[in-house]
């Protein structure tokens, strides 16, 4: 009977050739591979959400005001950090207030 591990490195390693497979098609022009981009987060919804004008979420939190504003006004997107950072604030924007409030 093969053990599991044997299966998934089996599989892991079939995966990475494809994959590397596609790679190398698109790099000759053979293949158009799609692009994967971060949905679209919503900052101003997470600020009204918290009931807190620009300058006040930009103190609580940490952030640039000025970020804040670009991101809102759609001239740029966080970038992942602050992506994982705004979403910890929706969902648990007290707990991530006083985690701040201790240091």
């Amino acid at each position: 009977m093969p053990r599991k591990t044997g299966a998934k490195k089996a599989t892991f390693g079939a995966d990475l050739i494809e994959g590397m497979g596609l790679v190398l098609a698109h790099q000759r022009g053979k293949v158009e591979l799609e692009q994967a981009w971060p949905k679209p987060i919503d900052v101003k919804a997470i600020r009204k959400r918290v009931k807190m004008s620009q300058a006040e979420f930009a103190r609580a939190y940490g952030l640039s005001k000025r970020a804040l504003q670009e991101w809102e006004q759609g001239g740029r997107q966080p970038d992942s950090a602050a992506r994982a950072y705004l979403t910890v604030i929706a969902k648990e924007p007290a707990v991530v207030r006083r985690a701040l409030a201790s240091e």
